[in-house]
């Protein structure tokens, strides 16, 4: 099998990191030898020292500049929470895993992908998470540098890998999973590593519920919540359901919706709402007026080409999706949570305004659409450019 990757990341210590050798593929790990201590150069910048926790798991801050200093501000308006990692999407669709002659190597995960979309359309963003001290790890850490996400609240992992999916593309664009997670280093996240000071600072702190789901990683994720709650920062949520990486239906249910009444701001699809509400009717006003709760501010629920649909106290209404030629699916959620984002970042009354939320939800549709027409998350989310010439074309 035939692994068509992205070129080579930048040298070694761009990102404030350790050189390492090469990765070895072997029947679906990754195998590298860690350096000595001896042989870090002397010149490497890191934003921390070295720091050895209980679990003599050994990390160091990702850092932009070689003056240890983020890329971007130091309070991004948007801080995303959660996943960093590789999709290896076919290169043709239609195929399963095991008849997929090469893969498109492509960096990934919701959250992240947010943070990237919010950068990629001129809004400031930050991305707090863990990669594994790898090859994979590196790349992910300068592709968050080079669309310009502050990446200070990443962390390397010297004892786990970088996540890991394979995702198999039917000919409709939609996918399926399988995770290399075993466990990989977004797992490992622990509560004493979060920069709090970064979540206290934002405006909107957005996570998701795949962190929710292992220790130590689910402490950490409800701690940075919590710490963004008592701030006054705004909370958006995207549940991002992926039932393989749960125990069970009913733990992933338990999970998604044991941080529901915390969030201000709510996405989801018309295949989460079946799955939260035990199969009742996703198109159902009544059915979505059950996942509401008192302090929720705006419950969106998309539906694909179709566009979406928005819930708040005050209004609900529809609107229109932007059709295109579906190549893959990933990804189209989370641009079009950065659309919206990006736009509630720099302007909250938008929560107050139907007609204007509803001019930022074309725009965010826009973003989804654009997203399925390449293979991959990241390298297909749109610039603001990009989507105001889809705008104008629709509207002309």
């Amino acid at each position: 099998m035939a692994l068509h990757a992205a070129p080579p990341p930048p040298p070694p210590c761009a990102a404030g990191r350790l050189p390492t050798s090469r990765p070895h593929f072997s029947a679906g790990r990754i195998f590298r030898s860690l350096p000595a201590a001896a042989a870090r150069p002397r010149n490497a910048t890191f934003l921390a020292p070295l720091r050895t926790s209980s679990a003599v798991t050994v990390c160091t801050k990702a850092v932009s500049n070689t003056d240890g200093t983020p890329g971007t501000s130091n309070s991004p308006h948007v801080v995303c929470f959660g996943e960093l990692l590789i999709d290896f999407v076919p290169t043709v669709n239609g195929v399963s895993l095991a008849e997929a002659l090469a893969f498109k190597k492509a960096p990934g995960g919701a959250p992240a992908n947010v943070a990237v979309g919010i950068a990629r359309l001129g809004g400031s963003s930050a991305f707090i998470g863990k990669v594994g001290d790898d090859e994979f790890g590196y790349m992910l850490a300068d592709i968050l540098k080079e669309n310009n996400v502050n990446n200070q609240g990443l962390l390397f992992d010297a004892h786990a890998r970088t996540a890991l999916a394979f995702v198999t593309l039917r000919n409709d664009g939609e996918r399926e999973f399988m995770f290399y997670r075993n466990p990989s280093a977004d797992m490992l996240l622990e509560e004493k590593e979060l920069d709090l000071d970064l979540i206290k600072k934002a405006k909107i702190f957005h996570h998701g519920s795949i962190s929710l789901i292992t220790e130590p990683c689910k402490t950490a994720h409800i701690a940075a919540a919590k710490a963004a709650k008592d701030a006054g920062v705004l909370i958006s949520y995207d549940p991002n359901l992926r039932l393989p990486l749960w125990s069970s239906a009913d733990t992933a249910r338990d999970g998604i919706l044991s941080i529901w009444e915390t969030a201000d701001v709510i996405k989801i699809s018309e295949e989460e709402v079946s799955f939260l509400t035990k199969g009742e009717d996703p198109y159902d006003d009544s059915v979505i007026k059950k996942l509401m709760h008192p302090n929720l501010k705006l419950l969106l629920v998309t539906e694909g080409p179709e566009g979406c649909r928005y819930y708040s106290k005050e209004f609900n209404g529809r609107v229109g999706g932007l059709k295109v030629n579906a190549v893959d699916t990933t990804g189209a959620g989370d641009a079009f949570v950065a659309g919206i984002l990006s736009q509630l970042s720099v302007d909250f009354s938008l929560l107050q305004d139907e007609g204007r939320l509803r001019e930022a939800l074309k725009f965010a549709n826009v973003c989804g659409a654009l997203t399925v027409t390449e293979r991959g998350a990241i390298p297909a989310l749109p610039t603001r450019q990009q989507v105001v010439d889809a705008l104008t074309k629709v509207v002309a």
